[in-house]
């Protein structure tokens, strides 16, 4: 039986892995038939991110909301459930830390700056709490609202910064340097990159959700309300304030990635016509790092990886940027076959017996 258990869990494992290696080699093919070198484009890459501080400063600036993220839909799905709205609670997070800098601006940097971070995060928990009550009070499936919650903060954020913060350039004013994560410090330690002190709010949120999930009494409520609801009801837990709990801490991940991007990368918001994307990239981040959070951190740094790398591979390779998305779409592909990659496995482990 632990055989078995350990077999499960290998097979499980590699299964992120080899859609990682799916995915690279299926984009390496569509390279060769419109001509490029593959071998140099991955090479670009990784040379970039590894030997060139600018990009590798890059990299992980663009880990740190797709971490947060992550962690957001992984902490939703440990808990049963699908948290699709991580684009607008980080979006709302965003704009909250940027105008919480801008209107408290008199305040000093040691107060300013964690009440901004705070205002991220607590405009994503009131973002995630609305679909949590939902569900829990009114059985609303929490994949719906979510998404139209994605888009009231879509048109909700315009419409604050075009009558109440505007300023020249479709977007808010700058924020005060006492709210702002930038360093120079690690700008000049990555040569002129946009790595910012953002980096250490998500190591504590990785913390936080394994400590929440792993080491709490209400983490163990949590995951299982999410594995059997009416096993939970019938052993005195309660099913609807964990539900509404749930969505309300997973959107405190997904506003803290907003508040990293508003008060460390761009240091004010602009009006979007669309969505960021970061959202919608954490659901691939967290499923292919096994809504775990070390594997979150790892699947974050593999995407960054990619689309930071990516711009190297079109100067180098000349290999068109748009690739680096067609990459990451089959490698989600993958991950999303992952019975397919589970059953191949097991037919060639019994022919090896064999």
């Amino acid at each position: 039986m632990i055989k078995l258990v350990k077999k499960i869990n290998w097979m499980t494992l590699l299964v992120p892995v080899i859609s990682v290696i799916l995915g690279l080699l299926c984009g390496a093919v569509i390279m060769l038939v419109i001509g490029y070198n593959p071998i140099l484009a991955y090479q670009s890459i990784v040379e970039s991110i590894f030997l060139q501080p600018y990009y590798t400063g890059e990299t992980i600036r663009a880990m740190i909301p797709l971490v947060l993220a992550g962690l957001a839909v992984a902490f939703a799905f440990r808990t049963g459930l699908f948290n699709i709205g991580v684009e607008g609670q980080l979006m709302a997070g965003w704009l909250a830390s940027v105008a919480c800098a801008i209107v408290f601006g008199h305040l000093p940097r040691v107060i300013l700056l964690p009440l901004s971070v705070l205002a991220g995060g607590a405009a994503g928990a009131l973002w995630g709490y609305i679909p949590g009550l939902l569900k829990a009070k009114f059985k609303v499936h929490e994949v719906i609202s979510t998404i139209m919650m994605n888009y009231i903060a879509l048109y909700t954020t315009a419409y604050i910064i075009k009558n109440f913060l505007y300023t020249e350039g479709e977007r808010t004013p700058t924020i005060p340097a006492a709210a702002s994560l930038a360093s120079p410090f690690l700008a000049n330690l990555t040569q002129g990159s946009r790595l910012h002190w953002g980096f250490i709010v998500a190591i504590i949120a990785v913390v936080a959700m394994w400590f929440i999930l792993w080491k709490t009494t209400k983490g163990y409520e949590l995951r299982a309300v999410g594995f059997s609801p009416d096993a939970s009801q019938y052993a005195g837990m309660n099913v609807s304030r964990n539900i509404i709990l749930s969505l309300t801490i997973s959107g405190i991940f997904a506003g803290l990635g907003g508040a990293m991007e508003g008060l460390g990368t761009y240091q004010y918001m602009t009006i979007n016509s669309t969505f960021t994307g970061i959202g919608f990239n954490g659901i691939a981040v967290a499923l292919l790092g096994l809504n775990t959070p070390i594997g979150v951190v790892l699947s974050g740094a593999l995407f960054a990886g990619l689309q930071t790398g990516g711009l190297t591979m079109q100067s180098n390779a000349g290999v068109p940027v748009e690739l680096i998305q067609i990459i990451i779409a089959l490698i989600i592909f993958f991950v999303g076959s992952g019975y397919v990659i589970k059953w191949a496995m097991g037919r060639l482990t019994r022919k090896g017996h064999k």
